[in-house]
C-alpha cells in the first residue's frame, strides 16, 4: 500500500509539474505573440514618420498597439515601466485628431537613396498588412479601411513610379537609353494598370510617353549612325584588301 501510494503520488506531482510546464509554455508563446505585435507595430509607425498618412491611421495602429501592451503586462512581461508606457499610448489616442484631413498627395517626397526608397516603399506595404489585419478582425469599418488603404496604394504607386523615373532619368545621363526605355516602360505600365485615373496618372503618363518617344527616336538615331558607322569600316576593309598592291 505504501509503494502503491508513493507511485500514485508519484504520478500527480509529474501531471501536476506536465501540466504547470504546458503553461507556462503557452503563456511564453502568448507574451512572443504580443510582443511581435508592438514590435512591428512601432516599427511601422517609425516608418510613417516619412510618408504622408492621415491620423486615422496612426490612430488605428496605436489603438493596435494599446491592447498588446495590457495583455503583456497581464501575463507578467518584465519589460521596463510597463505601466508608463501603457498610459503614454493613451494619452496619445486622445491627443489624435481622428477627423483631420490626410496631407495632400503633393507632399509626397520620395528620399533620396537607394536604400531609404526601399525602407519607405517596405513602411508602406507594412502599413497596408497591419491595415488588412484589422479590418479582419472585426475592428475596422468597411468604409475606413477601403479609405485608408486607396489612400496607402496611391502613395506606393507615386513611390515606384518616381523610383523608376529616377532610374530612367540616371540610365539618360550615362548614356544607357535601353535600360531607361525600360524603366519608362514599367511606370508607364504601372500606371495604366490603375482601374480610376486621376489627373497625377494621366499627366505623368503622357509625360512618361512622350519621353519614351523622344528616347525611341534618339535610339533609332544612334542605330542608324552605327550602322553607318560599321558599312563604312567594312567598306575601308574591303577597299584595303582588294587595292592595287604594289610591286617591289
Amino acid at each position: 500500500m505504501l509503494i502503491l501510494s508513493l507511485v500514485l503520488i508519484g504520478i500527480i506531482v509529474s501531471a501536476f509539474q506536465q501540466h504547470k510546464n504546458k503553461l507556462e509554455a503557452n503563456r511564453r508563446t502568448e507574451l512572443s505573440k504580443q510582443k511581435v505585435i508592438i514590435d512591428i507595430t512601432e516599427a511601422a509607425l517609425s516608418a510613417a514618420e516619412q510618408i504622408p498618412i492621415s491620423q486615422k491611421l496612426i490612430f488605428i495602429m496605436q489603438r493596435r498597439i494599446l491592447p498588446a501592451m495590457k495583455m503583456a503586462n497581464q501575463m507578467g512581461d518584465k519589460l521596463v515601466n510597463t505601466n508608463e508606457t501603457i498610459k503614454n499610448t493613451e494619452a496619445i489616442l486622445k491627443s489624435i485628431d481622428v477627423n483631420d484631413s490626410p496631407p495632400p498627395e503633393d507632399s509626397f517626397k520620395l528620399p533620396e537613396g537607394d536604400k531609404q526608397v526601399i525602407q519607405f516603399i517596405r513602411g508602406i506595404k507594412t502599413l497596408r498588412a497591419l491595415l488588412r489585419a484589422e479590418f479582419k478582425k472585426n475592428r475596422l469599418e468597411s468604409r475606413v479601411f477601403l479609405a485608408e488603404d486607396k489612400l496607402l496604394e496611391r502613395l506606393q504607386l507615386r513611390a515606384n513610379v518616381e523610383t523608376l523615373i529616377r532610374r530612367g532619368e540616371n540610365a539618360i545621363k550615362k548614356d544607357q537609353l535601353g535600360s531607361a526605355r525600360q524603366c519608362l516602360e514599367k511606370a508607364i505600365g504601372a500606371l495604366a494598370a490603375q482601374p480610376n485615373p486621376d489627373e497625377y496618372i494621366t499627366t505623368k503618363k503622357a509625360q512618361l510617353e512622350n519621353q519614351l518617344d523622344n528616347i525611341e527616336v534618339n535610339l533609332k538615331t544612334t542605330n542608324i549612325r552605327d550602322v553607318a558607322k560599321k558599312e563604312k569600316s567594312e567598306k575601308n576593309d574591303l577597299d584595303e584588301l582588294f587595292a592595287h598592291k604594289k610591286k617591289w
